[in-house]
C-alpha cells in the first residue's frame, strides 16, 4: 500500500505512518503491536477509511478507498467494514437486538434472519437481545459490540484495544470470540492491541515502530511477542 500520513506542516509536521505496506489476509486473524505513538491507530484509521492517508493505496476487497466518493465511502464502511472499539458505543436506548441491527436500519435494509440468528448463537446473546446496554455486563455489551459488526458479513471487521476495558477473564472470552469469529464464520480480523496474551491469539502478528512496520510474525506466542516488544522499546 505504501502508506504515509502527515500530520501538520513545515516544521509542526509530524509522520506517523512512513511507507506502510501490510497485507490483512482473507479468514485469517491479525494483530498490531507497537509502542506508544508507533502509528498503531493511525494505520487501523486509515486502512479502514476513517482517516485519509497523505499518499499511498488502501484496497478493500479489491476497491480503493480513494477513488471513492464519501458517500460512497461512507456506504462501503457500513456494507464492508465492522468495527470494534474499546468503548462498546451502544445506544442506550436501544435494546441488544436493535443495536445489533442498527447498520442495517440506517440503511434500509434487513438482516440476512439466518445469519443474524447463527452471529447471535455463536455470541450466546440469545437470552440478551432485549436487555438495554444498562442492563448487561461489559463483557456483555462487548459481544453486542461485536455482533453489530459481523452482522451485515463485513469483509473485515477492525478491533481497536477490544479488551482495553474489560477485566482479564472478560477479556478472554472476547478475545476467544474474535477467534471463533475467524475459524467458525470466516471472518477476517484485524486488531489493535498492547497485550502480548491477545496478540497470541492471532494468526499473525505486525509490529510498528516509529511509523514503520518493522516485524510480521507468524504463529505468535506471547513470549516471542513480549521479547520482540521489548526489543523494540516498550508494551504502551
Amino acid at each position: 500500500m505504501g502508506l504515509s500520513k502527515v500530520y501538520g506542516t513545515g516544521d509542526m509536521a509530524v509522520c506517523a505512518l512512513d511507507n506502510v505496506s501490510v497485507v490483512l489476509p482473507a479468514g485469517r486473524f491479525t494483530a498490531v503491536m507497537g509502542p506508544s505513538g508507533a502509528g498503531k491507530s493511525t494505520l487501523m484509521h486509515c486502512v479502514a477509511g476513517l482517516d485519509g492517508a497523505t499518499s499511498g493505496k488502501v484496497y478493500v476487497g479489491g476497491q480503493e478507498l480513494g477513488a471513492l466518493s464519501d458517500r460512497r465511502l461512507t456506504r462501503l464502511r457500513r456494507e464492508r467494514i465492522g468495527f470494534v472499539f474499546q468503548a462498546f458505543n451502544l445506544l442506550p436506548t436501544l435494546t441488544a437486538l436493535d443495536n445489533i441491527t442498527l447498520p442495517m436500519t440506517l440503511a434500509g435494509t434487513r438482516p440476512d434472519r439466518e445469519w443474524l440468528d447463527t452471529v447471535v448463537r455463536v455470541l450466546r446473546l440469545g437470552d440478551r437481545l432485549t436487555h438495554r446496554p444498562s442492563e448487561l455486563s461489559g463483557g456483555q455489551q462487548q459481544r453486542v459490540a461485536l455482533a453489530r459488526a459481523l452482522v451485515t458479513r463485513p469483509q473485515i471487521v477492525f478491533a481497536d484495544e477490544p479488551t482495553g476495558n474489560l477485566d482479564s477473564r472478560t477479556g478472554a472470552e472476547v478475545l476467544a470470540l474474535l477467534r471463533g469469529a475467524v475459524d467458525d464464520l470466516g471472518q477476517t480480523v484485524a486488531m489493535v492491541t498492547h497485550d502480548p496474551a491477545a496478540a497470541a491469539r492471532a494468526d499473525a502478528v505486525v509490529f510498528l515502530a516509529d511509523g514503520r512496520v518493522a516485524d510480521v510474525m507468524d504463529a505468535p506466542t506471547a513470549d516471542r511477542v513480549l521479547d520482540r516488544m521489548h526489543g523494540l522499546g516498550g508494551l504502551s
